[in-house]
């Protein structure tokens, strides 16, 4: 008598699995002891040989770190369902977070705050944030406005900010941060268009403030200094609200806090 064949799934979850995994620098054996399973398993599952449940695509979802989106993705390339919603931001579902997004930016008033959305995309900000948008092309300012560009296109504030080598880095930095936890060729252009604006950097560089690098931007109003902060929401459940994430400038020095609080105060 023939045996039964075992199951095997089409292509693509294997695929995805083992690209996820190599994307995270993770060996078999180190997401089988991640997600509670073993590294035979994961190697089945793998080869198609083994058809997981849905509990184990989230559990190794969950050990390789995905978003929510990549969590929902893998799912179905497993032949599941979706499991975290993705709702539109103005839906009745997420009227209390942007209720809580208003109340935070108008809070941080006189000091400028952004709400950004996936791939660096301006979703909502405070009457502060004009600060950066002094002389800047129109062209920038089309929706869906790109916050990356809008700080190192030479169209940009880019052209303002005073320590733009220092500066500019850490902002690809952080767009380099995207990539590594989600990677997408749209983004890796941008990545390189952008790091193709910042000039070398200086020999030395004093330009801190011994724990954070300022923005140094120029104003009508004179040399202004800034540190940033980044808010997300941890517990999100829903892709939309996972995407997002609050961006906080706070003066770094007496004269900056006295000009902000004078122009939106």
């Amino acid at each position: 008598m023939t045996p039964a064949a075992t199951p095997s799934l089409t292509p693509r979850f294997p695929t995805e699995l083992r690209r996820w995994r190599r994307v995270r620098g993770l060996s078999q054996l180190d997401l089988a002891i991640r997600a509670g399973t073993t590294q035979r398993h994961v190697s089945f599952i793998e080869q198609g040989r083994s058809r997981p449940g849905r509990g184990v695509v989230l559990r190794l979802a969950a050990s390789l770190e995905l978003p929510l989106r990549e969590r929902n993705d893998l799912l179905v390339a497993a032949g599941f369902a979706p499991a975290f919603p993705e709702s539109p931001l103005d839906d009745d579902a997420l009227a209390p977070v942007r209720h809580a997004l208003d109340t935070i930016l108008d809070g941080h008033l006189p000091y400028p705050a952004v709400v950004v959305g996936p791939a660096g995309t301006l979703v909502t900000a405070n009457r502060a944030f004009d600060l950066f948008l002094e002389g800047v092309d129109p062209a920038l300012l089309a929706p869906p406005v790109d916050l990356f560009r809008l700080a190192l296109d030479p169209r940009g504030y880019a052209r303002r900010v005073r320590n733009l080598p220092v500066w500019g880095r850490h902002v690809t930095a952080s767009l380099r941060g995207r990539i590594a936890r989600r990677p997408d060729p749209s983004l890796e252009a941008l990545l390189v268009e952008l790091e193709g604006y910042l000039p070398p950097l200086p020999a030395h560089d004093d330009d801190v403030l011994g724990f954070a690098v300022p923005l140094e931007l120029d104003s009508r109003d004179g040399e202004l200094r800034l540190i940033t902060t980044l808010t997300s929401f941890a517990t999100a459940t829903d892709v939309t609200l996972a995407e997002l994430h609050l961006e906080a400038f706070l003066p770094a020095d007496d004269r900056t806090a006295e000009v902000l609080r004078r122009r939106w105060g």
